[in-house]
């Protein structure tokens, strides 16, 4: 916003020289207090993962995994390659979006629709951040991309909150897209992820990323690298949550990542490994990078033993 004259004038002129001293000890408060909060939050202790409270991470897996549950499967055949805890029910996070773009995508909204952020999209719960205040306008398309590639719950919600019918008709859809699809273990109640109470099992993700990944547009909006956003007058960037799809020792087709408390670190893939397509399901990931860890870690063991593997799943526990 362009500032007035008499304002930007205002800004030229020095401030009293008795005022500076208290703007200065003024920002150094906020410094402090800031630091202050950081060092708390560094020091609080993880709350633990649903997973970790049933005892899921006590179950051993022959690569040595941080995620307590994992689902690896031919997406062809169906063959299971890798399988640890796959019928665990657990909280899913933002893996929860996947569905909610196919639900926008089915109902066939004009994804140039102009939408607006309001206060209803904030998270008041688990206070995370957003860098969509209230009263961003974006496409709806705009916000579907975000919430797939930066999973910005914001976007997700007003995606949900501007469905025909509102957001408990959205709701409604999403559970029984899952019924549909034969995801019965699964149960959402929005569509972002923040509530614990989205939850599914290794098994039913798989069927998700397998229709989700029959959408072209779900497939490029999840794996674009980075998108940059007019809110206002300001470009903002926003980049992809999933640092492997930079990495050119994947190939991914689909991808969504996710977080809160209770759910641990997660991911879902379909990525080509081995000259096969897979879809990957890493659940309940215990440490900020481990969930990239363990998808490394498979990575290699399937280039190496996919030719063998039919031979090998008596030993992964099936």
């Amino acid at each position: 916003m362009a500032l007035s004259a008499s304002f930007a004038s205002a800004q030229k002129s020095s401030p009293p020289a008795s005022s500076k001293p208290e703007a200065q000890s003024s920002r150094q408060a906020k410094k402090a207090t800031t630091k202050q909060r950081q060092v708390r939050k560094a020091a609080a202790p993880a709350r633990p993962s649903l997973g970790q409270r049933t005892g899921l991470h006590d179950v051993s897996d022959p690569l040595d995994l941080k995620s307590s549950v994992v689902l690896v499967v031919d997406q062809d055949t169906d063959q299971v390659l890798f399988s640890k805890n796959p019928s665990a029910v657990l909280p899913i996070a933002s893996i929860t979006k996947l569905m909610t773009a196919m639900v926008v995508l089915e109902e066939g909204l004009p994804l140039d629709e102009r939408l607006t952020v309001s206060r209803e999209d904030i998270d008041l719960g688990k206070g995370s951040g957003s860098r969509l205040r209230p009263g961003t306008e974006l496409s709806r398309g705009e916000m579907l991309h975000l919430a797939l590639m930066a999973s910005e719950n914001r976007a997700a919600n007003a995606l949900g909150r501007n469905f025909p019918g509102g957001m408990p008709a959205f709701v409604e859809r999403m559970n029984r897209k899952a019924q549909d699809l034969g995801m019965h273990s699964t149960r959402y109640v929005e569509p972002t992820g923040l509530s614990s109470d989205n939850r599914s099992n290794a098994h039913d993700l798989t069927l998700l990323v397998k229709a989700a990944y029959s959408q072209p547009l779900i497939r490029e909006l999840s794996t674009s690298l980075e998108s940059s956003v007019a809110v206002g007058k300001r470009k903002i960037q926003f980049r992809n949550t999933n640092g492997l799809v930079r990495s050119q020792q994947w190939e991914i087709g689909l991808q969504k990542t996710g977080y809160i408390s209770e759910a641990g670190r997660c991911v879902v893939m379909q990525a080509e490994l081995a000259g096969r397509k897979l879809i990957m399901v890493l659940l309940d990931s215990a440490g900020r990078h481990a969930r990239i860890v363990d998808a490394e870690r498979l990575r290699r063991w399937l280039n190496h033993s996919v030719p063998e593997v039919t031979g090998l799943l008596s030993d992964l526990g099936r």
